[in-house]
């Protein structure tokens, strides 16, 4: 409303808070973007563009060292964090199918560190990682057949 007093496109301001998150989840660690994810950090609201961006950077390439996020020879702590994370993630009312698709390709690239590490500590993430998916594709189904209704009823 203020926007368009004001001269700016609604598109305008969307992507200036964009830039500006993806700025911040450049530079956060696992823990900050644990709490993006649960709604402590009172500067950026958790969007559905949020959690995409930090699926796309533990599951793309870094371009300076060429390696992935997480590499094998990480702590078990980091990869555990890394794990949570992503469930926490694909659980989320927010995800949309681009996120279940990153949840997806995390569970490829990392199979061989989900499975030392499963075997490792008697674990199970990746049946969890399958679980979360499931989950999140449930919630992607009801959340469609609300918009539906609401679409028929008019609102």
């Amino acid at each position: 409303m203020f926007g368009k007093i004001l001269g700016k496109k609604k598109s305008e301001t969307k992507s200036d808070d964009n830039s500006a998150l993806i700025e911040k989840i450049s530079k956060m660690n696992l823990t900050e973007m644990r709490a993006y994810v649960k709604e402590n950090l009172d500067e950026f609201k958790v969007t559905t563009y949020g959690l995409n961006r930090i699926m796309k950077r533990l599951t793309t390439l870094d371009e300076k060292s060429k390696t992935q996020y997480l590499k094998s020879d990480d702590m078990d702590s980091k990869e555990k964090k890394a794990f949570d994370l992503v469930l926490l993630i694909a659980a989320d009312k927010r995800a949309d199918i681009e996120t279940i698709e990153l949840v997806q390709k995390f569970q490829k690239i990392y199979k061989d560190i989900i499975e030392s590490y499963d075997k490792k500590y008697k674990e199970i993430y990746s049946s969890r990682f399958d679980d979360a998916i499931k989950t999140g594709l449930a919630n992607i189904k009801e959340l469609s057949k609300l918009r539906n209704k609401m679409d028929i009823l008019g609102e």
